[in-house]
Order: C-alpha cells, then sequence, then structure tokens
C-alpha cells in the first residue's frame, strides 16, 4: 500500500508532498504542523516562530495548495456561480449586494469587526402600501449598531440622510443626521424589536418586550414607497429576526413579521449587483492574482518567490503562475510577466503600491493577504499607513461567499503594533511558539481522574460486553478482573474512559462536541460505541486513514449540526474552525512533549467570547498503548513488546502529562467526579456554555470571593501533595 507522507497527514496534496520531500523536507516543524491545517482550514493565522523555524513553508504550503485547487475547480467548469437575483419567492434576508464590502453577512447573522468604521446592509425585500410590520434583531456582540428602516434612495449609513430611520445603541434616534434621545440603551444580549405601521406611518423600537413611544412620522411624500429593514455596525455582530422563527419578544397590536408580508405588499430589491465584483461570472484577469505575499525587504521577497517555485513544480494542469515584484528588477520585466498572468504575487511594498497606484494589478480577485516578517512591515507610522491602504483596496468578502483569508508572521508577534494587525483580521488563530501559552476566561477546563482501583464498574461492564472495543493491545494478555496487575488496570482505564465519555453527554445534555483520542484507532473504537451505546448520539471522525473527501464532509456535517460529535486526533483537527462549539473531552492527555496541544484542544471551545467547557479524563494509572515506529505504521502490526524491546508499545503516565501541562500554564486545573457534574465556579452564576459571556455581575464580592486566593492556595497545596502520592504509586 501506499503510505501518505508526514506532510500528507496534514491535508496537503500528494503533489506538494512531493516536492517537499525532495528538498529534504521528511518531516514538518512545528510551526508547520500548527500552521498548514489551520490555513487550510480557512483559519485567520498569527504566526510567531524563530527565524529557520519553517514558518515561509508554513504559510506558502497551504496557500499554494487553495490557490491551485480553486483554479483547477474552475478549470474544470467546477467554479462557484454567483447568487441568483432575488425573487419574490426567497427568504427574507440581508441582501449581500446591498452592503459595505466589510460587513459579513452569514445566514441570519452580520458581523463588522471594523473599529473605526460604520459598514450597512438592508434586507433583500421590502414592505409597501399598508400593513404593521416587525422583525428583531439580537446584539451578539457589544459594540456599536443601529437598526431600522430605509428606502432603497438611502444611503446605507443609517439614519444619516431622510430617507432612512435608525435606533442606536446610545438610545439615540437618528434621522437626516439628527440624534435624539429615545427609549433606552442598549448593549449585549439584548433584543431590539423594529415595529413600522405602514397604515398610520408610524415608526417606534422596543426593547427586550419594552415598547417605547412614537418616534418618527413618516412624511407624506413616502407613501408610495418601500421599506427595508437595515442594519448598521462597527466592531459589532446581529443575529436578526424577520420572523421565519419564533421571536424572542412576539409584537402586540396586530403587527407580524416581515415573512408574513402579504405578496402584494412585499417588493424585491432592484439592488442585485455588488460594485465592480459583479464580476463573479466574469474570467479573472491576467494581472489579478489569488494570493499577495508581502515582504519587507528585496532578499526575503526573492527567497519566499524561490520557495513557491520549488513547491508549485509538481503541480501542473493547471500550472501556477507565480511573480517576483520587488524594486531593483526592472520594471518593464515585471510588467510583461504581470501581462502573461499571476496566480501569487510575492512583493515589497514600495514597488507592489506603485503598480496597485497604476492598475497595473487588479485586487478584485485576492483571497490571500500574507504579511511576512510583519514587525518590520509595521515599524514606523508611514509603514503601518501604507499596510492598511493596501488593506483597504482588498475586497473582503466575495459575491460567492469567500472571505479574505490574512496571515501574519512574526518572530515578536507580541510586538504592539503587530498586534493590532488583529483588527483586519477575522477571529485569528495564533501558532504562537515563543509566548506562553494560556488559557482564555472563557473556558472552564477540568479533570475527571479515572481510577481502576475505586471503580470497579469495569468489571460489569466487560462481562456484559456492554463496553467498548478497546485498541487490541491487552488482546494477549492475561485480564484478571479484581486484581491490579498494570495489564488489567490498563484495560480497565480504556473501559472506563469510554464510559466517562457517555456520562460527560449525558450530564450535560451535549448537543455538539469535538471529543480528541490519541490514535485513529482510538477515535473509529469511540465512533462505533457512541452510535451503539444511543442512536441520538450522532458523531463522525476525522483522521488520517478516511479520504479528504469523507472529511471534509464529516466536517461540514459537524459544522451544519447535523451529527453532534466530531471525534478527532490533534493532528486532524488543527484547522478545525467552528465557531461556538460548547464542549470538548480529552479522552487521553496529550503525551508530554506535546503539551501545548493541550490548550489548542481546548481552545476550540470558550472562542467569540463564548463560554466553553473542556473536560480532561486522566487515568491514576499508567497506560500501555500502542506507539508504531514499524514501517507499517501499525498496519496489521500486533507486535505488543515495548519500544525498548524493539516492539510497538509504551506504558503511557497521564498524571505526569497533567503535571507537565499545569507548570506550562502556570495553574492548577480543577477536579470533578466520575458523575461529571461541573459546578459552578469563578464565573459566577449559571453558565450556558456555548453562548456568549454575560458582562453583568454584581457590584459587591462576598466573603466567598474575598476568601477566593487563600482557598486557592491551598488547593493547590493539597492537590500537589495528592499528584505526588498518584505519581509515587504509578511507578
Amino acid at each position: 500500500m501506499n503510505l501518505m507522507t508526514a506532510f500528507e497527514e496534514l491535508g496537503v496534496l500528494p503533489e506538494l508532498g512531493e516536492s517537499v520531500s525532495q528538498i529534504g523536507w521528511e518531516l514538518p516543524t512545528d510551526i508547520q504542523s500548527e500552521a498548514i491545517p489551520a490555513i487550510l482550514g480557512g483559519c485567520d493565522v498569527f504566526m510567531a516562530a524563530e527565524t529557520g523555524s519553517g514558518k515561509t513553508g508554513a504559510f506558502c504550503i497551504p496557500v499554494i495548495q487553495i490557490t491551485w485547487e480553486s483554479m483547477r475547480d474552475q478549470l474544470m467548469g467546477k467554479q462557484r456561480k454567483a447568487p441568483k437575483n432575488i425573487s419574490q419567492d426567497d427568504a427574507w434576508a440581508l441582501n449581500i449586494y446591498d452592503k459595505d464590502k466589510n460587513l459579513m453577512i452569514k445566514g441570519m447573522s452580520c458581523r463588522c469587526s471594523d473599529g473605526k468604521n460604520w459598514h450597512g446592509s438592508r434586507g433583500n425585500k421590502g414592505v409597501k402600501a399598508g400593513g404593521k410590520y416587525y422583525f428583531e434583531a439580537f446584539i451578539a456582540q457589544d459594540g456599536l449598531c443601529r437598526v431600522g428602516w430605509s428606502t432603497l434612495d438611502a444611503k446605507l449609513n443609517l439614519g444619516t440622510d431622510e430617507y432612512g430611520y435608525g435606533f442606536g445603541g446610545t438610545g439615540k434616534k437618528s434621522h437626516r443626521r439628527s440624534f435624539d434621545e429615545y427609549g433606552e440603551s442598549f448593549t449585549l444580549q439584548d433584543t431590539i424589536g423594529c415595529y413600522l405601521d405602514l397604515d398610520n406611518r408610524t415608526i417606534h423600537w422596543a426593547k427586550n418586550g419594552k415598547e417605547f413611544e412614537i418616534a418618527y412620522k413618516i412624511d407624506k411624500k413616502f407613501a408610495v414607497s418601500t421599506f427595508f429593514p437595515a442594519i448598521l455596525l462597527q466592531n459589532s455582530e446581529l443575529e436578526l429576526n424577520f420572523g421565519d422563527s419564533p421571536f424572542r419578544f412576539p409584537p402586540k397590536n396586530d403587527y407580524i413579521g416581515l415573512s408574513q408580508a402579504k405578496l402584494q405588499f412585499t417588493e424585491v430589491s432592484s439592488i442585485t449587483t455588488y460594485g465592480r465584483l459583479a464580476q463573479a461570472n466574469k474570467e479573472r484577469p491576467l494581472n489579478a492574482p489569488i494570493c499577495v505575499i508581502l515582504e519587507p525587504t528585496m532578499e526575503l521577497a526573492r527567497q519566499t518567490h524561490n520557495q513557491i517555485e520549488l513547491f508549485k513544480k509538481k503541480l501542473t494542469s493547471p500550472t501556477l503562475r507565480s511573480a517576483l515584484v520587488v524594486g531593483g528588477k526592472p520594471m518593464a520585466q515585471q510588467l510583461s510577466e504581470l501581462s502573461e498572468g499571476v496566480d501569487i504575487v510575492t512583493c515589497t511594498t514600495g514597488r507592489f503600491k506603485e503598480l496597485v497606484g497604476q492598475e497595473k494589478i487588479c485586487l478584485d480577485f485576492v483571497r490571500f493577504f500574507i504579511l511576512d516578517e510583519a514587525d518590520q512591515l509595521v515599524a514606523g507610522f508611514q509603514d503601518r499607513k501604507l499596510i492598511h491602504e493596501l488593506h483597504d483596496k482588498i475586497p473582503r468578502y466575495a459575491p460567492t461567499g469567500e472571505r479574505l483569508q490574512m496571515v501574519v508572521c512574526s518572530a515578536t508577534l507580541h510586538n504592539v503594533e503587530v498586534k493590532k494587525l488583529e483588527g483586519l483580521m477575522h477571529f485569528p488563530q495564533w501558532v504562537d511558539l515563543k509566548g506562553q501559552d494560556s488559557v482564555p476566561d472563557t473556558v472552564h477546563h477540568v479533570v475527571c481522574l479515572v481510577d481502576p482501583k475505586a471503580d470497579k464498574s469495569w468489571i460489569r461492564l466487560r462481562s456484559t460486553r456492554s463496553c467498548i472495543t478497546t485498541d487490541g493491545i491487552h488482546a494477549n494478555s492475561q485480564i484478571r478482573p479484581g486484581s491490579e496487575q498494570p495489564d488489567t488496570l490498563s484495560e480497565a482505564v480504556k473501559i472506563l474512559k469510554g464510559e466517562y465519555v457517555v456520562k460527560a453527554i449525558k450530564e450535560h445534555n451535549m448537543d455538539q462536541c469535538i471529543i480528541f483520542c490519541r490514535t485513529k484507532l482510538d477515535c473509529d473504537n469511540l465512533e462505533k460505541y457512541l452510535k451503539a451505546t444511543d442512536s441520538e448520539m450522532t458523531c463522525v471522525c476525522l483522521h488520517g486513514d478516511r479520504s479528504p473527501q469523507e472529511r471534509n464532509g464529516n466536517l461540514e456535517a459537524f459544522k451544519q449540526k447535523s451529527v453532534k460529535f466530531l471525534i478527532c486526533t490533534d493532528v486532524a483537527a488543527r484547522g478545525i474552525d467552528v465557531r461556538g462549539v460548547p464542549y470538548v473531552i480529552n479522552v487521553t492527555l496529550p503525551p508530554k512533549d506535546e503539551k501545548q496541544n493541550y490548550v489548542h484542544r481546548i481552545g476550540r471551545v470558550g472562542r467569540a467570547d463564548r463560554m466553553g467547557l473542556a473536560i480532561s479524563l486522566v487515568s491514576t494509572v499508567s497506560e500501555k498503548v500502542w506507539y508504531h515506529s514499524c514501517r507499517s505504521r501499525g498496519v496489521n502490526c500486533h507486535n505488543t513488546d515495548l519500544t525498548s524491546q524493539k516492539g510497538c508499545a509504551i506504558w503511557y503516565n497521564e498524571v505526569e502529562c497533567l503535571s507537565l501541562i499545569e507548570q506550562h500554564l502556570g495553574v492548577t486545573i480543577g477536579h470533578v467526579e466520575n458523575d461529571m457534574a461541573v459546578p459552578v465556579n469563578e464565573f459566577d452564576g449559571k453558565v450556558t456554555y456555548g453562548s456568549k459571556r454575560s458582562n453583568q455581575g454584581s457590584m459587591f464580592t462576598g466573603h466567598a470571593v474575598q476568601l477566593s486566593g487563600v482557598v486557592a492556595e491551598l488547593n493547590d497545596l493539597e492537590r500537589s501533595v495528592q499528584f505526588a502520592y498518584l505519581h509515587a504509586c504509578a511507578h
């Protein structure tokens, strides 16, 4: 059988894997192992590592792959078509054409990460002639926002002309750029109801069901005008409801949801273009790259360009075209190269700005914007200004839905000016091999000790064959229930861990969870066990033995919530970007030399300021596990001897792994009992995992809070004694 290369295990194409092998790269470096799957998975990435760590390959390899695959699909006629024109039968939604370029629209959610400028949109349909209508806007991310109604003649900057009426979070209504006190201010977790009465020509709003007075009487000249729902955001996020799902605060007095409006009172928006990017079905111009890589010096740009040339040489049909655009190289030669076509351009900022200004390079189709050695690119004020100017010229979202993907590389990501680049990015993933790892305060992480000496339930489970299928490493061992022989306790741990996963799922009524297992075999066994245990426990696997098509399909099914559980290995999961996942379960802790993976695993929850719970199952005794060093990489291997005896097995000490993780993080991780009940602690109140964190809390602290430091110190001392005892027992 053909074995996958180490790079292919990260999701890299075989052709690229062959190219990197030919230049002597047999194994990915740490930064490549982290960054390649993340970029392939669609993440924006901050990347920090020492010079010589392989970070050029870490961004070049996945960018080359995605660029080539998109070109191949287009060549084969698989390119995504622009969305169809809106029809009367389409559902009510925001109009993806009638919006500012920095506003993201996904389903009924809209988001703007720009903290300086306003970005707006209108609905794809409006109402006219008569009727009383209502829609809701839920504040999903605290920032600045305005909601209301406007005609198609209005600016997207809602409330700044005579054609639009808005109500903002500061408690002011707006019309004709007149901002007057109205109602109450609103913020995170509030729901704003927007009322439009075309029978009486009035507009008013409500907050969390509390209706305010009439805000505006609509001028008679708008009697035949069509009004569209409208929103305006600055560094905020809204979740809209036009009536296709139950309202949080249903309207009264005969108002109806927009989606219930009668056809004769409904008009489809006439705006079905998106500026210059209505060219979605038009062929990409020869001078329009898909990827732009900025370097601070000509030498670095040339090095990166040369790496790209080496990586891409096995990719054919289509041929990937790359160009080097730097000062010191004849302009005529560069223009000639661009006129022949370019897919990836590597450049220095000065020459690139010059060619963009002369319209010799078109930025309308850029999908990747990469800043290498970013600390040098933003060193001075003019440098920073130039980066922002270039970024502003690149569309954030194409009409077909692709989002601009950014990668920022530097040896010093913690430079203040470099960190400010986060404002240009979309929920960036940090791949930092230099700074100390830490756990966000939105992540509640706990461990549950799996003690087969204390919990004998595994004996009953094993005898009734209602337990998980284990990895078979003890198939030839003499398992004696009731004894404390190492092989017996090791098999017991494997059985108990399967049972504890089910307990955790049921205790917390988990409806979406990522479950990390140590090996691909463990993933497969757990998938079978969950499906056999309860038909409601729908799950899929993500690991290197599954085909790329299956992996993509499984991940999409999990993202769309058509399955509840994604079971995966560390390697397969590094590029996962699923927003709002409430739970993670670590069936086995990462090995001691990969302790940083613990942070990456539990970091799958608690993203975008949403609360998350991570539960790690930690064996109190050493567990014998597979560690294949054989040529077949485990295929048809049954050698259960230890690696020290030229076998493929090791004894895995999770107590030691946990201790090293705690040292790495500088914290003591809390414990829960095997009933998996997690007490509410520092979050001060009821926690809903997967939901936004509440910023509200008491202004006063009780005795428990005042004593929390002393209690924590005592807890640390007690736990260190417990671990010292467990560590001694394990040996």
